[in-house]
């Protein structure tokens, strides 16, 4: 595998080929790319890019009207993207992972800088800038040729060219070529089908980390770990809550994103602890 770091984050000026956020007064965001001579066009009136090249990340631009006039409401903030913005604005082909999960994964994953790391399942490759931005060594597999072709180009916008970032167009349910691996991440309907292959490519003590969108397919996942070689499964979803803050106005906001996805990780453990361990009795059983 190549050995991805992804690229610096950019400082200083605002430079042409830069994609830029661009955020009105109500809080709605546009994704921009920077070009000499080009204009961004919306209802608040037109935002030369040139006047944007060599600003400062944070800085404030009033739109003009097609008519040359200028007024309240039509400025916007102009912003160098996060990693989130750009997962919730790129283009997509497959439903992205949200970030309030992709955070979670890396800790789960417990994702470092050099891991050894196969990822099954790209779609639209916001799970894989994540792990490349988090030093992790990447190889995907990915059946569908138009969704590598897309989370190639989304990483290469994000990350830069120079990440290593490698993706094979292959079904893993048919093998894993790859050996010696820190962590197996598979974003699937089917992974229990995986679970036999990444037995034999991960490394001891190594991490299988799987996204399921449903509790049904996560207990089939379950099921399959119990008698695959790996132990200490433990599965979780994240509920993230904003809150509205306002002068003496402070309660939760209204809407939140809730369920999304099932978080399960399981580490790659020996045969003799694991024959052992199903030969004690449960606690369940003692109790009964």
């Amino acid at each position: 595998m190549s050995h991805g770091r992804g690229a610096a984050r950019a400082r200083g000026p605002l430079a042409a080929g830069e994609r830029v956020l661009l955020v009105d007064r109500k809080d709605r965001r546009y994704l921009v790319r920077l070009v000499a001579g080009s204009s961004f066009q919306s209802h608040a009136g037109v935002v030369e890019h040139d006047a944007i090249i060599g600003a400062d990340d944070g800085s404030e631009h009033v739109a003009r009207q097609r008519d040359g006039r200028t007024g309240p409401g039509r400025r916007f903030l102009v912003l160098r993207p996060t990693l989130s913005d750009l997962v919730l604005k790129m283009p997509r082909g497959a439903q992205v992972i949200y970030p309030k999960d992709l955070g979670a994964i890396l800790m789960a994953g417990d994702i470092f800088p050099g891991a050894r790391v196969l990822e099954a399942g790209v779609g639209s490759g916001a799970l894989s800038m994540t792990l490349l931005g988090a030093g992790a060594d990447l190889v995907g597999y990915e059946i569908r040729p138009d969704f590598a072709t897309r989370a190639k180009a989304n990483v290469e916008d994000a990350l830069g060219a120079g990440t290593g970032y490698r993706v094979e167009e292959r079904d893993v349910y048919d093998g894993i070529d790859e050996t010696d691996l820190d962590r197996v991440v598979l974003d699937l309907p089917e992974p229990w089908r995986v679970v036999g292959h990444a037995a034999d490519a991960l490394a001891p003590g190594g991490i299988l980390l799987s996204y399921l969108p449903t509790i049904n397919q996560t207990a089939e996942l379950r099921s399959r770990l119990d008698h695959g070689g790996f132990g200490l499964a433990e599965t979780f979803e994240v509920l993230r809550r904003t809150w509205h803050v306002e002068g003496r106005s402070v309660r939760p906001d209204h809407r939140m994103v809730a369920h999304t996805g099932f978080v399960t990780t399981a580490r790659r453990i020996s045969a003799r602890w694991h024959e052992e361990q199903e030969a004690v009795p449960s606690e369940a059983g003692l109790a009964g």
